[in-house]
């Protein structure tokens, strides 16, 4: 530990402001780490994890802070690790031979910047591995790859902490259970694997981006979250849907402060006031897609990306290219032959060929079943309904989305919608 310690003495920043600082930026890189040195055991990393930054605090003021804080973080861990199995030894005799391997078989954790990263990557893999239900991977992922509290998940999915935690505890118990590797999987099963990885992200986003209950609407540091780990999966796996899926949570993003008025209301996009788009946002983004289509490599993501860039791109609502985006719908329906996707794709045609041609196609996936109690295929369909003039089917349509909405600020639009037919002549 001694070769460790820096006898460097702090800048002119408190070490414990300091500490702070490294815990946001460095905490889920020591995890990560420690992870694997522990051979896999989630909560034993956990508890090392914490110990190590309670070291910090009471040796960093007085003994210096360390030239690499996050070398000295994942060595004190790990010893304190190795010390909480021999404690717990005089308990349980099996835990003495694991204390005994570790310190014999795990040589000193290199702190090399690719190493580490690769460590982060095991860990998304790890929380994402498909043996793992659906629910699970994204509590798993938010707690130990995003650093969320039980109490902040549980708040972002309306659910309790206890029933979090629970859900929690039993997916680590499955990890260990079925011996589920943590590891980058081979070459063979990487595409499967990051397509589910990808998936768990979006996940995420979208929650943050369009919270699926309660009365706010937006959720950004999930949102932020998700982006967090979008960028980390493309600055260290560049494949082409990586850059598709960062690029699309990036456009949503750029128009996040126009998508609600002041008073925390929905605001529908021809309606949103393009100067309060992020520019730079729309910029990065658009430069991903380019990479991602040039690989020729790209999936349902970029696809998706590039119709939002289109979006991004028309200064005017009048001005968007209704031509080019129903051709990348095609396109994406292709890939991916979703019913959501086949909704946006009949919205896209009514906005190019008017509403009447849009309808038939609702109704035909609403008649299949698909899509009936999505509360968006029914405020679609009421939305061309209400531009084609047919107020009362209109109307009826809209009474059959808020049903289905559960989420306060889409709940209040239809209402002001509702209200706004009824009174007009039908």
């Amino acid at each position: 530990m001694a070769a460790e310690q820096s006898s460097a003495t702090p800048g002119s920043e408190d070490p414990r402001d300091l500490i702070a600082s490294i815990y946001r930026a460095e905490s889920r890189r020591v995890l990560a780490t420690l992870i694997r040195l522990l051979n896999g055991n989630f909560d034993l990393a956990e508890e090392a994890l914490h110990d190590a930054f309670a070291a910090a605090v009471e040796q960093w003021p007085r003994d210096g802070v360390p030239t690499n804080p996050r070398s000295w973080l994942v060595s004190t861990g790990r010893f304190r690790a190795i010390d909480t199995l021999r404690r717990r030894a005089r308990f349980d005799e099996s835990l003495a031979t694991i204390a005994r391997e570790l310190e014999e078989s795990a040589s000193p954790p290199s702190t090399r910047d690719d190493e580490l990263e690769d460590d982060r990557l095991r860990l998304i893999f790890t929380c994402c591995h498909p043996a793992l239900p659906p629910d699970a991977q994204v509590a798993l992922t938010l707690r130990e790859v995003c650093g969320l509290t039980t109490e902040e998940i549980a708040h972002a999915f309306f659910s309790t902490p206890s029933t979090i935690a629970q859900r929690i505890v039993r997916v680590k118990a499955k990890i260990r259970d079925a011996r589920i590797p943590y590891e980058v999987p081979p070459r063979a099963q990487l595409a499967e694997r990051l397509a589910v990885v990808l998936h768990v992200i979006y996940l995420v986003f979208n929650e943050g981006y369009l919270a699926s209950g309660g009365d706010s609407m937006l959720r950004p540091d999930l949102s932020a979250e998700a982006i967090r780990l979008g960028r980390l999966l493309v600055e260290i796996m560049p494949e082409a849907e990586a850059m598709g899926l960062l690029a699309l949570m990036l456009l949503h993003e750029s128009r996040r402060t126009a998508r609600t008025s002041a008073a925390g209301e929905l605001v529908l996009l021809e309606q949103q006031d393009r100067w309060r788009w992020d520019r730079h946002l729309i910029a990065e983004a658009g430069a991903l897609i380019e990479r991602a289509l040039a690989s020729r490599a790209f999936g349902p993501y970029t696809l998706q990306a590039a119709i939002a860039a289109v979006h991004a791109e028309a200064a005017t609502p009048e001005e968007t290219d209704w031509a080019q985006i129903v051709i990348l719908y095609d396109l994406l329906l292709r890939a991916d032959p979703a019913p959501v996707i086949e909704l946006n794709r009949a919205a896209a045609i009514a906005m190019r060929d008017g509403p009447e041609k849009g309808l038939p196609l609702i109704d035909a996936i609403l008649a299949r079943g698909d899509l009936r109690d999505y509360h968006v295929a029914h405020a679609a369909r009421a939305d061309l309904y209400r531009r084609a003039g047919r107020m009362a089917d209109a109307v009826a349509s809209y009474e059959r989305a808020l049903a289905l909405t559960t989420q306060g600020a889409e709940r209040r639009f239809i209402e002001r919608r509702l209200a706004e037919l009824r009174d007009q002549p039908r």
